[in-house]
């Protein structure tokens, strides 16, 4: 597949011009103001998993508007002292899956935390949290649920569940509540970015071939789902697109990334035509934390670097959580 976006040079010095809303940082710290009302009501309960190294437990705890959200926490085999842990976000559609599917962080090392989407959790791994906060016309998918006004958009529910669920694994009495770091693929390294600019406190951040970046670059590049929903949403509903983009300002992860601090470690795939290399490098060139790094696969789609760009992690991580 042929390199379809700008040239790597050109890459490295893309910075978008994004209007920014004047009332983004009081519009998020309303909105966590608002969630953080209600109690967290961490509930970590043990369950029987067929795994003889790994303390499995189901995880419960408000998230926006109090709703209930799931999550897994795994540690290794009879920890007794808090460790640094690993909060990872979901792929698009997924959902948490079984405790088998996520022991890699874990048997690092590390406690594992992993967070259900909302309303999400039937493309490829099961999920377990409902989102009571649906509503509004919409296209088919999760882009552009809500998308006629801010406050009801679907990610507004989603990243303060993202944000709650740094709260919630920090309350847990083994782990180490200074050493927290955020990690996601596509969705889940754009809610990375998000929780990245939202807490300013976090260990590190790990956000790989990230979505929901540079929206209006990316509904008019990419001819994929789920980039591609909002196109389609816009060709239904005419005239809406300065509504659309104005409600998407507030979540776009270059916006984010403009305020996270924490060292941070990005890929990006050249040939990636669901979340196009100019978006990912849109959030990458505006990160304003003093350490972050990319690693760019040239000959790859939007499965980025996979395993070896885990790898990648595995070796990066340790020395940002072990310090």
């Amino acid at each position: 597949m042929p390199h379809f976006d700008l040239p790597l040079e050109e890459l490295r010095h893309y910075r978008p011009e994004l209007p920014e809303p004047e009332d983004f940082d009081a519009f998020w710290e309303k909105t966590l103001s608002a969630a953080r009302a209600y109690d967290i009501d961490a509930r970590f309960e043990r369950v029987d998993v067929p795994l003889a190294m790994i303390d499995a437990f189901d995880v419960t705890f408000a998230g926006f508007g109090g709703h209930p959200v799931k999550g897994w926490l795994l540690l290794p085999a009879g920890t007794d002292e808090p460790l640094p842990a690993v909060v990872e976000y979901i792929g698009y559609g997924g959902g948490r899956g079984l405790p088998h599917e996520r022991l890699v962080w874990a048997a690092a090392g590390f406690a594992y935390f992993i967070m259900d989407t909302r309303g999400q959790g039937s493309g490829g791994s099961v999920g377990d949290t409902p989102d009571p906060g649906a509503s509004g016309p919409a296209y088919p998918g999760f882009v552009t649920r809500g998308i006629e006004d801010p406050h009801g958009y679907f990610y507004r529910r989603v990243f303060t569940d993202a944000v709650r669920a740094v709260e919630a694994v920090r309350s847990h009495p083994l782990v180490d509540a200074a050493r927290v770091a955020a990690v996601g693929d596509s969705q889940g390294g754009g809610i990375t970015l998000a929780v990245a600019g939202l807490v300013p406190d976090l260990a590190a951040i790990c956000s790989n071939v990230p979505f929901l970046c540079d929206f209006p670059r990316a509904a008019t590049l990419s001819s994929r789902p789920p980039y591609q929903e909002i196109a389609l949403y816009l060709r239904a509903r005419r005239g809406q697109e300065e509504r659309v983009f104005r409600t998407l300002s507030y979540f776009d992860g270059v916006h984010f990334a403009a305020r996270g601090r924490a060292p941070a470690l990005f890929s990006a795939a050249l040939e990636d035509e669901t979340c196009p290399p100019s978006t990912v490098f849109a959030a990458f060139n505006s990160y304003a934390g003093r350490e972050r790094s990319m690693e760019v696969y040239r000959f790859n789609d939007h499965e980025g670097g996979g395993v070896f760009q885990q790898d990648v992690q595995l070796r990066w991580l340790p020395g940002h959580l072990r310090n």
